[in-house]
Protein backbone atom coordinates (compact mmCIF):
# COMPACT_ATOMS: atom_id res chain seq x y z
CA UNK A 1 0.00 0.00 0.00
CA UNK A 2 1.41 3.35 -1.08
CA UNK A 3 0.56 5.48 1.99
CA UNK A 4 1.99 8.71 0.58
CA UNK A 5 -0.20 8.49 -2.51
CA UNK A 6 -3.29 7.93 -0.35
CA UNK A 7 -2.39 10.92 1.85
CA UNK A 8 -1.81 13.11 -1.24
CA UNK A 9 -5.15 12.10 -2.81
CA UNK A 10 -7.15 12.67 0.37
CA UNK A 11 -5.50 16.11 0.66
CA UNK A 12 -6.51 16.98 -2.88
CA UNK A 13 -10.15 16.04 -2.17
CA UNK A 14 -10.16 18.11 1.03
CA UNK A 15 -9.11 21.13 -1.02
CA UNK A 16 -12.08 20.54 -3.33
CA UNK A 17 -14.36 20.33 -0.29
CA UNK A 18 -13.08 23.71 0.92
CA UNK A 19 -14.14 25.34 -2.36
CA UNK A 20 -17.55 23.59 -2.34
CA UNK A 21 -18.22 24.85 1.20
CA UNK A 22 -18.01 28.41 -0.10
CA UNK A 23 -21.46 27.92 -1.70
CA UNK A 24 -23.47 27.36 1.54
CA UNK A 25 -21.24 29.95 3.25
CA UNK A 26 -22.30 32.53 0.63
CA UNK A 27 -25.97 31.63 1.16
CA UNK A 28 -25.48 32.13 4.91
CA UNK A 29 -23.79 35.49 4.36
CA UNK A 30 -26.71 36.58 2.19
CA UNK A 31 -29.16 35.44 4.91
CA UNK A 32 -27.35 37.46 7.60
CA UNK A 33 -27.73 40.68 5.56
CA UNK A 34 -25.19 42.47 7.70
CA UNK A 35 -23.55 45.55 6.20
CA UNK A 36 -20.39 45.23 8.30
CA UNK A 37 -18.38 42.25 7.07
CA UNK A 38 -16.54 41.70 10.37
CA UNK A 39 -19.83 41.46 12.27
CA UNK A 40 -21.17 39.03 9.65
CA UNK A 41 -18.07 36.82 9.84
CA UNK A 42 -18.48 36.52 13.62
CA UNK A 43 -22.15 35.54 13.28
CA UNK A 44 -22.71 32.03 14.70
CA UNK A 45 -24.44 30.95 11.46
CA UNK A 46 -21.35 31.73 9.38
CA UNK A 47 -18.41 31.08 11.69
CA UNK A 48 -18.74 27.29 11.38
CA UNK A 49 -18.47 27.47 7.58
CA UNK A 50 -15.42 29.73 7.80
CA UNK A 51 -13.68 27.31 10.19
CA UNK A 52 -14.59 24.37 7.93
CA UNK A 53 -13.31 26.09 4.77
CA UNK A 54 -9.99 27.15 6.33
CA UNK A 55 -9.33 23.89 8.18
CA UNK A 56 -10.26 21.74 5.18
CA UNK A 57 -8.06 23.74 2.80
CA UNK A 58 -5.08 23.95 5.19
CA UNK A 59 -5.30 20.25 6.09
CA UNK A 60 -5.56 19.37 2.41
CA UNK A 61 -2.40 21.37 1.66
CA UNK A 62 -0.49 19.78 4.55
CA UNK A 63 -1.49 16.26 3.42
CA UNK A 64 -0.43 17.03 -0.15
CA UNK A 65 2.92 18.31 1.13
CA UNK A 66 3.63 15.14 3.11
CA UNK A 67 2.12 12.89 0.47
CA UNK A 68 3.23 12.00 -3.02
CA UNK A 69 1.49 11.99 -6.40
CA UNK A 70 3.68 9.09 -7.56
CA UNK A 71 2.16 5.58 -7.74
CA UNK A 72 4.18 2.73 -9.17
CA UNK A 73 2.04 -0.40 -8.66
CA UNK A 74 -1.47 -1.42 -9.81
CA UNK A 75 -3.30 1.03 -7.54
CA UNK A 76 -6.07 -1.46 -6.64
CA UNK A 77 -5.63 -1.26 -2.87
CA UNK A 78 -4.82 2.44 -2.98
CA UNK A 79 -8.01 3.24 -4.93
CA UNK A 80 -10.28 1.60 -2.37
CA UNK A 81 -8.35 3.13 0.54
CA UNK A 82 -8.61 6.63 -0.97
CA UNK A 83 -12.39 6.28 -1.34
CA UNK A 84 -12.90 5.06 2.24
CA UNK A 85 -10.59 7.53 3.99
CA UNK A 86 -11.78 10.41 1.81
CA UNK A 87 -15.39 9.79 2.76
CA UNK A 88 -14.47 9.66 6.45
CA UNK A 89 -12.38 12.85 6.17
CA UNK A 90 -14.87 14.78 4.05
CA UNK A 91 -17.61 13.96 6.55
CA UNK A 92 -15.43 15.15 9.43
CA UNK A 93 -14.73 18.57 7.93
CA UNK A 94 -18.20 18.82 6.41
CA UNK A 95 -19.69 18.37 9.89
CA UNK A 96 -17.94 21.44 11.36
CA UNK A 97 -20.65 24.00 10.36
CA UNK A 98 -23.38 21.87 11.91
CA UNK A 99 -21.30 21.19 15.02
CA UNK A 100 -20.71 24.92 15.46
CA UNK A 101 -24.46 25.49 15.23
CA UNK A 102 -25.26 22.73 17.75
CA UNK A 103 -22.71 24.06 20.25
CA UNK A 104 -24.14 27.57 19.92
CA UNK A 105 -27.59 26.18 20.81
CA UNK A 106 -26.24 24.51 23.96
CA UNK A 107 -26.73 26.39 27.22
CA UNK A 108 -23.59 24.91 28.80
CA UNK A 109 -20.52 23.61 27.01
CA UNK A 110 -19.09 20.47 28.57
CA UNK A 111 -17.38 17.30 27.39
CA UNK A 112 -20.79 15.62 27.18
CA UNK A 113 -22.36 18.37 25.07
CA UNK A 114 -19.23 18.51 22.88
CA UNK A 115 -19.32 14.73 22.24
CA UNK A 116 -23.05 14.89 21.62
CA UNK A 117 -22.68 17.79 19.16
CA UNK A 118 -19.81 16.06 17.34
CA UNK A 119 -21.70 12.75 17.13
CA UNK A 120 -24.91 14.38 15.86
CA UNK A 121 -23.02 16.51 13.33
CA UNK A 122 -20.99 13.58 12.02
CA UNK A 123 -24.13 11.42 11.86
CA UNK A 124 -26.08 14.08 9.96
CA UNK A 125 -23.37 14.78 7.38
CA UNK A 126 -22.54 11.08 6.92
CA UNK A 127 -26.27 10.59 6.39
CA UNK A 128 -26.08 13.36 3.79
CA UNK A 129 -23.03 12.14 1.87
CA UNK A 130 -24.24 8.53 1.89
CA UNK A 131 -27.70 9.72 0.72
CA UNK A 132 -29.34 8.05 3.71
CA UNK A 133 -31.49 10.94 4.89
CA UNK A 134 -31.69 9.78 8.51
CA UNK A 135 -31.76 12.90 10.65
CA UNK A 136 -31.04 13.72 14.30
CA UNK A 137 -32.69 17.14 13.97
CA UNK A 138 -36.22 17.29 15.38
CA UNK A 139 -37.10 20.67 13.88
CA UNK A 140 -35.31 21.32 10.58
CA UNK A 141 -37.40 24.39 9.81
CA UNK A 142 -35.52 26.50 12.36
CA UNK A 143 -32.12 25.75 10.79
CA UNK A 144 -30.28 28.59 8.99
CA UNK A 145 -30.63 28.51 5.20
CA UNK A 146 -26.92 27.81 4.71
CA UNK A 147 -27.03 24.65 6.83
CA UNK A 148 -30.28 23.50 5.20
CA UNK A 149 -28.68 23.95 1.79
CA UNK A 150 -25.45 22.23 2.90
CA UNK A 151 -27.38 19.19 4.16
CA UNK A 152 -29.12 18.86 0.79
CA UNK A 153 -25.94 19.56 -1.18
CA UNK A 154 -24.14 16.71 0.63
CA UNK A 155 -26.86 14.45 -0.80
CA UNK A 156 -26.23 15.65 -4.33
CA UNK A 157 -22.45 15.33 -4.01
CA UNK A 158 -22.66 11.88 -2.43
CA UNK A 159 -25.29 10.59 -4.85
CA UNK A 160 -23.05 10.51 -7.90
CA UNK A 161 -19.92 10.62 -5.75
CA UNK A 162 -17.60 13.46 -4.80
CA UNK A 163 -14.60 11.45 -6.00
CA UNK A 164 -16.33 10.90 -9.34
CA UNK A 165 -16.77 14.68 -9.46
CA UNK A 166 -13.05 15.12 -8.75
CA UNK A 167 -12.23 12.75 -11.61
CA UNK A 168 -14.43 14.88 -13.87
CA UNK A 169 -12.95 18.29 -13.02
CA UNK A 170 -9.32 17.46 -12.22
CA UNK A 171 -6.58 15.61 -14.07
CA UNK A 172 -6.80 11.85 -13.54
CA UNK A 173 -5.45 10.37 -10.33
CA UNK A 174 -3.39 7.99 -12.43
CA UNK A 175 -3.70 4.23 -12.45
CA UNK A 176 -5.76 4.25 -9.22
CA UNK A 177 -8.56 6.26 -10.90
CA UNK A 178 -10.59 3.28 -12.06
CA UNK A 179 -10.39 1.60 -8.63
CA UNK A 180 -11.60 4.83 -7.02
CA UNK A 181 -14.43 5.04 -9.57
CA UNK A 182 -15.30 1.39 -9.01
CA UNK A 183 -15.18 1.78 -5.23
CA UNK A 184 -17.59 4.74 -5.20
CA UNK A 185 -20.11 4.06 -8.00
CA UNK A 186 -22.92 1.82 -6.68
CA UNK A 187 -23.47 -1.60 -8.21
CA UNK A 188 -21.58 -4.79 -9.00
CA UNK A 189 -19.90 -3.25 -12.06
CA UNK A 190 -18.66 0.22 -12.86
CA UNK A 191 -19.17 0.58 -16.61
CA UNK A 192 -17.04 2.95 -18.66
CA UNK A 193 -18.87 4.95 -21.32
CA UNK A 194 -15.65 6.33 -22.81
CA UNK A 195 -12.07 5.02 -22.87
CA UNK A 196 -10.93 7.90 -20.66
CA UNK A 197 -12.37 7.71 -17.17
CA UNK A 198 -12.58 11.50 -16.85
CA UNK A 199 -14.92 11.53 -19.86
CA UNK A 200 -17.15 8.91 -18.25
CA UNK A 201 -17.28 10.93 -15.02
CA UNK A 202 -18.20 14.09 -16.95
CA UNK A 203 -20.96 12.27 -18.82
CA UNK A 204 -22.46 10.88 -15.61
CA UNK A 205 -22.32 14.25 -13.84
CA UNK A 206 -23.75 16.18 -16.80
CA UNK A 207 -26.66 13.72 -17.06
CA UNK A 208 -27.17 13.95 -13.31
CA UNK A 209 -27.13 17.77 -13.40
CA UNK A 210 -29.50 17.92 -16.35
CA UNK A 211 -32.13 15.75 -14.63
CA UNK A 212 -31.72 17.76 -11.41
CA UNK A 213 -32.30 21.04 -13.26
CA UNK A 214 -35.35 19.56 -14.98
CA UNK A 215 -36.85 18.59 -11.62
CA UNK A 216 -36.14 22.05 -10.19
CA UNK A 217 -38.17 23.55 -13.04
CA UNK A 218 -41.14 21.23 -12.46
CA UNK A 219 -41.11 21.83 -8.69
CA UNK A 220 -41.05 25.59 -9.27
CA UNK A 221 -44.10 25.18 -11.52
CA UNK A 222 -45.71 23.25 -8.67
CA UNK A 223 -45.32 26.21 -6.33
CA UNK A 224 -42.07 25.50 -4.45
CA UNK A 225 -39.63 28.33 -3.86
CA UNK A 226 -36.37 28.13 -5.81
CA UNK A 227 -34.52 27.30 -2.58
CA UNK A 228 -36.88 24.45 -1.66
CA UNK A 229 -36.96 23.19 -5.26
CA UNK A 230 -33.16 22.98 -5.32
CA UNK A 231 -32.94 21.24 -1.94
CA UNK A 232 -35.63 18.68 -2.78
CA UNK A 233 -34.24 18.07 -6.26
CA UNK A 234 -30.81 17.39 -4.71
CA UNK A 235 -32.49 14.92 -2.36
CA UNK A 236 -34.58 13.28 -5.08
CA UNK A 237 -31.92 12.74 -7.74
CA UNK A 238 -29.43 11.56 -5.11
CA UNK A 239 -32.15 9.34 -3.56
CA UNK A 240 -31.33 11.08 -0.29
CA UNK A 241 -34.38 12.31 1.60
CA UNK A 242 -33.35 15.42 3.54
CA UNK A 243 -36.19 17.94 3.38
CA UNK A 244 -36.48 21.59 4.37
CA UNK A 245 -39.80 20.74 6.07
CA UNK A 246 -40.48 18.73 9.23
CA UNK A 247 -43.33 16.87 7.50
CA UNK A 248 -41.18 16.17 4.41
CA UNK A 249 -43.14 16.34 1.13
CA UNK A 250 -46.45 16.01 3.01
CA UNK A 251 -45.97 19.62 4.15
CA UNK A 252 -46.80 20.89 0.63
CA UNK A 253 -50.07 18.92 0.36
CA UNK A 254 -49.74 19.06 -3.43
CA UNK A 255 -50.60 16.10 -5.70
CA UNK A 256 -48.62 17.75 -8.53
CA UNK A 257 -45.43 18.04 -6.45
CA UNK A 258 -45.84 14.47 -5.19
CA UNK A 259 -46.22 13.05 -8.72
CA UNK A 260 -43.22 15.06 -9.95
CA UNK A 261 -41.08 13.64 -7.12
CA UNK A 262 -42.43 10.11 -7.74
CA UNK A 263 -41.33 10.31 -11.38
CA UNK A 264 -37.88 11.70 -10.59
CA UNK A 265 -37.31 9.23 -7.72
CA UNK A 266 -38.10 6.46 -10.21
CA UNK A 267 -35.64 7.96 -12.71
CA UNK A 268 -32.97 8.28 -9.99
CA UNK A 269 -33.35 4.58 -9.20
CA UNK A 270 -32.49 3.66 -12.81
CA UNK A 271 -29.01 3.16 -14.21
CA UNK A 272 -27.75 6.60 -15.30
CA UNK A 273 -26.22 5.07 -18.41
CA UNK A 274 -29.81 4.52 -19.63
CA UNK A 275 -30.58 8.22 -19.10
CA UNK A 276 -27.40 9.23 -20.92
CA UNK A 277 -28.18 7.13 -23.98
CA UNK A 278 -31.78 8.33 -24.11
CA UNK A 279 -31.08 12.02 -23.45
CA UNK A 280 -28.06 12.38 -25.73
CA UNK A 281 -28.64 9.72 -28.43
CA UNK A 282 -32.42 9.04 -28.28
CA UNK A 283 -31.73 5.30 -27.96
CA UNK A 284 -35.03 4.22 -26.40
CA UNK A 285 -34.42 0.58 -27.37
CA UNK A 286 -32.13 0.30 -24.34
CA UNK A 287 -35.29 0.13 -22.21
CA UNK A 288 -36.48 -2.90 -24.19
CA UNK A 289 -33.21 -4.78 -23.77
CA UNK A 290 -32.31 -3.93 -20.16
CA UNK A 291 -33.55 -6.84 -17.99
CA UNK A 292 -32.61 -5.12 -14.75
CA UNK A 293 -34.87 -2.19 -15.65
CA UNK A 294 -37.73 -4.61 -16.42
CA UNK A 295 -37.27 -6.28 -13.03
CA UNK A 296 -37.08 -2.88 -11.30
CA UNK A 297 -40.28 -1.70 -12.99
CA UNK A 298 -42.10 -5.00 -12.30
CA UNK A 299 -41.21 -5.01 -8.57
CA UNK A 300 -42.40 -1.42 -8.12
CA UNK A 301 -45.62 -2.01 -10.08
CA UNK A 302 -46.56 -5.15 -8.11
CA UNK A 303 -45.76 -3.43 -4.78
CA UNK A 304 -47.91 -0.41 -5.67
CA UNK A 305 -50.87 -2.58 -6.70
CA UNK A 306 -50.56 -4.63 -3.51
CA UNK A 307 -50.38 -1.50 -1.35
CA UNK A 308 -53.38 0.15 -3.00
CA UNK A 309 -55.44 -3.03 -2.60
CA UNK A 310 -54.59 -3.45 1.09
CA UNK A 311 -55.19 0.24 1.82
CA UNK A 312 -58.58 0.05 0.07
CA UNK A 313 -59.60 -3.02 2.09
CA UNK A 314 -58.14 -2.17 5.52
CA UNK A 315 -57.48 1.56 5.68
CA UNK A 316 -55.14 2.85 8.40
CA UNK A 317 -54.39 0.83 11.54
CA UNK A 318 -56.75 0.91 14.49
CA UNK A 319 -56.23 3.11 17.53
CA UNK A 320 -55.01 0.18 19.62
CA UNK A 321 -52.51 -0.95 16.96
CA UNK A 322 -51.03 2.53 16.67
CA UNK A 323 -50.82 2.83 20.46
CA UNK A 324 -48.90 -0.46 20.67
CA UNK A 325 -46.27 0.71 18.15
CA UNK A 326 -43.11 1.91 19.93
CA UNK A 327 -42.38 5.63 20.09
CA UNK A 328 -39.61 7.33 22.04
CA UNK A 329 -42.27 9.80 23.13
CA UNK A 330 -45.54 7.81 23.25
CA UNK A 331 -48.49 9.43 21.49
CA UNK A 332 -51.33 10.65 23.63
CA UNK A 333 -54.86 9.42 22.96
CA UNK A 334 -55.71 12.80 21.47
CA UNK A 335 -52.62 12.73 19.20
CA UNK A 336 -53.54 9.25 17.96
CA UNK A 337 -57.10 10.37 17.15
CA UNK A 338 -55.73 13.35 15.26
CA UNK A 339 -53.23 11.19 13.35
CA UNK A 340 -55.95 8.71 12.34
CA UNK A 341 -58.20 11.56 11.15
CA UNK A 342 -55.35 13.16 9.13
CA UNK A 343 -54.15 9.93 7.54
CA UNK A 344 -57.72 8.80 6.71
CA UNK A 345 -58.23 12.13 4.95
CA UNK A 346 -55.01 11.65 2.94
CA UNK A 347 -56.19 8.34 1.45
CA UNK A 348 -59.89 9.15 1.10
CA UNK A 349 -60.27 8.58 -2.66
CA UNK A 350 -58.83 5.92 -4.95
CA UNK A 351 -56.53 8.47 -6.61
CA UNK A 352 -55.23 9.45 -3.15
CA UNK A 353 -54.53 5.80 -2.28
CA UNK A 354 -52.77 5.29 -5.61
CA UNK A 355 -50.63 8.45 -5.25
CA UNK A 356 -49.54 7.86 -1.67
CA UNK A 357 -48.94 4.13 -2.26
CA UNK A 358 -46.84 4.93 -5.33
CA UNK A 359 -44.94 7.59 -3.41
CA UNK A 360 -44.14 5.28 -0.48
CA UNK A 361 -43.18 2.31 -2.68
CA UNK A 362 -40.98 4.32 -5.07
CA UNK A 363 -39.43 6.31 -2.21
CA UNK A 364 -38.44 3.19 -0.27
CA UNK A 365 -37.45 1.03 -3.26
CA UNK A 366 -35.16 3.73 -4.63
CA UNK A 367 -33.97 4.34 -1.02
CA UNK A 368 -34.91 8.04 -1.18
CA UNK A 369 -36.90 8.16 2.05
CA UNK A 370 -39.19 11.13 1.36
CA UNK A 371 -42.68 10.88 2.88
CA UNK A 372 -46.02 12.13 1.57
CA UNK A 373 -47.98 10.35 4.34
CA UNK A 374 -47.29 8.49 7.57
CA UNK A 375 -46.99 4.97 6.15
CA UNK A 376 -46.09 3.72 9.63
CA UNK A 377 -49.81 3.79 10.56
CA UNK A 378 -50.78 1.80 7.46
CA UNK A 379 -51.62 -1.93 7.72
CA UNK A 380 -48.72 -4.16 8.82
CA UNK A 381 -48.70 -5.90 5.42
CA UNK A 382 -47.64 -2.63 3.76
CA UNK A 383 -45.21 -1.71 6.55
CA UNK A 384 -43.32 -4.98 6.20
CA UNK A 385 -43.57 -4.91 2.41
CA UNK A 386 -41.73 -1.58 2.52
CA UNK A 387 -39.04 -3.12 4.76
CA UNK A 388 -38.52 -5.89 2.19
CA UNK A 389 -38.24 -3.30 -0.59
CA UNK A 390 -35.49 -1.55 1.39
CA UNK A 391 -33.16 -4.44 0.63
CA UNK A 392 -33.95 -4.47 -3.10
CA UNK A 393 -32.80 -0.90 -3.67
CA UNK A 394 -32.29 0.74 -7.07
CA UNK A 395 -30.50 -0.46 -10.19
CA UNK A 396 -26.74 -0.76 -10.55
CA UNK A 397 -25.30 2.58 -11.68
CA UNK A 398 -28.13 4.52 -10.02
CA UNK A 399 -27.82 6.73 -6.95
CA UNK A 400 -29.96 4.28 -4.94
CA UNK A 401 -28.75 2.08 -2.10
CA UNK A 402 -29.75 -1.42 -1.03
CA UNK A 403 -28.44 -4.68 -2.42
CA UNK A 404 -29.40 -3.59 -5.99
CA UNK A 405 -31.87 -5.12 -8.42
CA UNK A 406 -29.24 -6.85 -10.56
CA UNK A 407 -27.84 -8.69 -7.54
CA UNK A 408 -31.33 -9.81 -6.50
CA UNK A 409 -31.86 -11.13 -10.03
CA UNK A 410 -28.58 -13.07 -9.93
CA UNK A 411 -29.41 -14.52 -6.50
CA UNK A 412 -32.84 -15.71 -7.69
CA UNK A 413 -31.39 -17.19 -10.88
CA UNK A 414 -28.59 -18.88 -8.90
CA UNK A 415 -31.16 -20.47 -6.58
CA UNK A 416 -33.17 -21.88 -9.49
CA UNK A 417 -29.97 -23.04 -11.18
CA UNK A 418 -29.00 -25.01 -8.06
CA UNK A 419 -32.44 -26.66 -7.96
CA UNK A 420 -32.04 -27.76 -11.59
CA UNK A 421 -28.49 -28.98 -10.88
CA UNK A 422 -29.76 -31.14 -8.01
CA UNK A 423 -32.35 -32.71 -10.32
CA UNK A 424 -29.88 -33.15 -13.20
CA UNK A 425 -26.36 -33.34 -11.69
CA UNK A 426 -24.55 -33.53 -15.05
CA UNK A 427 -26.24 -30.53 -16.62
CA UNK A 428 -24.15 -27.41 -17.33
CA UNK A 429 -26.16 -24.26 -16.73
CA UNK A 430 -24.40 -20.93 -17.30
CA UNK A 431 -26.14 -18.02 -15.58
CA UNK A 432 -27.48 -15.52 -18.10
CA UNK A 433 -28.95 -12.01 -17.84
CA UNK A 434 -30.52 -10.70 -21.08
CA UNK A 435 -29.00 -13.64 -22.99
CA UNK A 436 -25.51 -12.65 -21.81
CA UNK A 437 -23.59 -15.21 -19.80
CA UNK A 438 -22.18 -13.95 -16.52
CA UNK A 439 -18.68 -15.11 -15.59
CA UNK A 440 -18.70 -17.42 -12.58
CA UNK A 441 -16.29 -15.06 -10.85
CA UNK A 442 -18.86 -12.28 -11.15
CA UNK A 443 -21.61 -14.54 -9.81
CA UNK A 444 -19.43 -15.50 -6.84
CA UNK A 445 -18.65 -11.83 -6.22
CA UNK A 446 -22.37 -11.04 -6.04
CA UNK A 447 -23.14 -14.00 -3.78
CA UNK A 448 -20.18 -13.08 -1.57
CA UNK A 449 -21.33 -9.47 -1.31
CA UNK A 450 -24.84 -10.58 -0.35
CA UNK A 451 -23.54 -12.88 2.37
CA UNK A 452 -21.31 -10.11 3.76
CA UNK A 453 -24.21 -7.65 3.62
CA UNK A 454 -26.47 -10.02 5.58
CA UNK A 455 -23.67 -10.86 8.03
CA UNK A 456 -22.99 -7.18 8.82
CA UNK A 457 -26.72 -6.53 8.98
CA UNK A 458 -27.16 -9.32 11.53
CA UNK A 459 -24.22 -8.21 13.70
CA UNK A 460 -25.23 -4.53 13.62
CA UNK A 461 -28.87 -5.39 14.40
CA UNK A 462 -27.68 -7.44 17.38
CA UNK A 463 -25.51 -4.51 18.53
CA UNK A 464 -28.37 -2.01 18.15
CA UNK A 465 -30.58 -4.18 20.36
CA UNK A 466 -28.26 -3.16 23.22
CA UNK A 467 -29.27 0.48 22.72
CA UNK A 468 -32.90 0.11 21.58
CA UNK A 469 -35.22 -2.23 23.45
CA UNK A 470 -37.92 -2.33 20.76
CA UNK A 471 -37.16 -5.07 18.22
CA UNK A 472 -38.90 -3.45 15.24
CA UNK A 473 -37.10 -0.15 15.79
CA UNK A 474 -33.63 -1.66 16.31
CA UNK A 475 -34.04 -4.01 13.31
CA UNK A 476 -35.28 -1.35 10.90
CA UNK A 477 -32.77 1.25 12.11
CA UNK A 478 -30.02 -0.94 10.69
CA UNK A 479 -32.00 -1.75 7.54
CA UNK A 480 -32.79 1.94 6.96
CA UNK A 481 -29.18 3.10 7.40
CA UNK A 482 -27.36 0.19 5.78
CA UNK A 483 -29.66 0.40 2.75
CA UNK A 484 -29.29 4.22 2.83
CA UNK A 485 -33.00 4.97 3.19
CA UNK A 486 -33.59 7.03 6.35
CA UNK A 487 -37.01 6.30 7.83
CA UNK A 488 -37.77 2.85 9.23
CA UNK A 489 -40.63 1.68 11.43
CA UNK A 490 -41.96 2.54 14.90
CA UNK A 491 -39.41 4.68 16.81
CA UNK A 492 -37.75 5.81 13.57
CA UNK A 493 -40.88 5.80 11.41
CA UNK A 494 -41.91 8.23 8.70
CA UNK A 495 -42.63 11.07 11.13
CA UNK A 496 -39.92 10.23 13.68
CA UNK A 497 -36.15 10.88 13.79
CA UNK A 498 -32.89 9.47 15.21
CA UNK A 499 -32.20 12.23 17.77
CA UNK A 500 -33.17 10.10 20.78
CA UNK A 501 -30.86 7.16 20.00
CA UNK A 502 -27.86 6.89 22.42
CA UNK A 503 -24.43 8.01 21.16
CA UNK A 504 -23.11 4.44 20.85
CA UNK A 505 -26.07 3.46 18.71
CA UNK A 506 -25.56 6.47 16.45
CA UNK A 507 -21.94 5.46 15.77
CA UNK A 508 -23.05 1.93 14.84
CA UNK A 509 -25.52 3.46 12.40
CA UNK A 510 -22.78 5.74 10.98
CA UNK A 511 -20.81 2.58 10.19
CA UNK A 512 -23.93 1.05 8.61
CA UNK A 513 -24.37 4.11 6.36
CA UNK A 514 -20.74 3.97 5.19
CA UNK A 515 -20.83 0.21 4.58
CA UNK A 516 -24.07 0.54 2.65
CA UNK A 517 -22.98 3.44 0.43
CA UNK A 518 -19.50 2.08 -0.37
CA UNK A 519 -20.89 -1.46 -0.63
CA UNK A 520 -18.77 -3.23 2.00
CA UNK A 521 -15.91 -4.49 -0.19
CA UNK A 522 -14.40 -0.99 -0.51
CA UNK A 523 -14.34 -0.47 3.26
CA UNK A 524 -13.11 -3.98 4.05
CA UNK A 525 -10.22 -3.76 1.58
CA UNK A 526 -9.22 -0.35 2.98
CA UNK A 527 -9.05 -1.66 6.56
CA UNK A 528 -7.86 -5.22 5.91
CA UNK A 529 -4.38 -5.76 7.47
CA UNK A 530 -3.29 -7.73 4.40
CA UNK A 531 -3.83 -4.62 2.24
CA UNK A 532 -1.18 -2.73 4.20
CA UNK A 533 1.47 -5.44 4.04
CA UNK A 534 4.28 -4.94 1.57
Amino acid sequence: MNKKFIIFSVGKLLEILAFILIIPAAITLFEIKQKHLLVAILDYRLVGFIIAIISSFVTGNILKTFGSSELSDSGIKEGFAIVTFSWLSLTFFGAIPLMSYFLHQSANISIITFLSAFTDSYFEIMSGFTTTGATVISNVEILPSGILFWRSLTHWLGGMGIITLALAILPAFGIASYQMFKGEVPGPTAERLKPRLAQTAKILWSTYAMLTLLEVIFLRIGGMTTFDALCHSFGTMATGGFSTKNASIAAYNSPFIEWVIIVFMFLAGMNFIIHYRILFFRKFDILQNNREFHFYFFIILIAILASVTVLAVKGVNSKSQIAQSFRNQPLTEKAIDKKITNEDARIESFSDKLRHSAFAVVSITTTTGYCSADSDVWPNFIRYLLVILMFFGGCAGSTGGGIKMIRIMVIIKSAFREIKALIQPRIVLPLKIAKKTLAEKQVQNILGFTMLFLAFFTVCSLAMSLFIEDFTTSFTSVAATMCNIGPGLSGIGATENYAWIPLGGKWILVLCMLLGRLEIYTVLIAFAPISWKK
